[in-house]
């Protein structure tokens, strides 16, 4: 059974910043892509940032380039979001997503993620 555990939501002021974590554990050995999608009030979740399983590739929707950095700890199913510059329209709640993987694909879409957080809230005040 796989879970995915987050950490780092809050508040914050615009212009801040927040670091979110998220941990998968699984079947020992296991090794996962994983990506963060956020949702705001009354819209679609949309895809923010991925990272491939090994760590050698990254995507970033462009709303979120330049601001935002995604890592993750090496050969740990780890992996952090750093967001700098919050805006407003950044505040939304924000799931970490993973699928197994050993090589270095990088989904970006909802339906590619087997796997799926709780939430953790994102806050942007202006």
């Amino acid at each position: 059974q796989v879970q995915l555990v987050e950490s780092g939501g809050g508040l914050v002021q615009a212009g801040g910043s927040l670091r979110l974590s998220c941990t998968a554990s699984g079947p020992t050995d296991s090794t996962f892509a994983m990506g963060w999608f956020r949702q705001a009030p009354g819209k679609e979740r949309e895809f923010v940032a991925a990272i491939s399983s090994d760590g050698s590739n990254i995507y970033w929707h462009d709303s979120v380039k330049g601001r935002f950095t995604i890592s993750r700890d090496n050969g740990k199913n780890t992996v952090h979001l750093q967001m700098n510059s919050l805006k407003p329209e950044d505040a939304a709640v924000y799931y970490c997503a993973a699928r197994f993987s050993d090589s270095d694909f990088v989904p970006v879409l909802i339906k590619q993620y087997s796997y799926w957080g709780q939430g953790t809230q994102v806050t942007v005040s202006s």
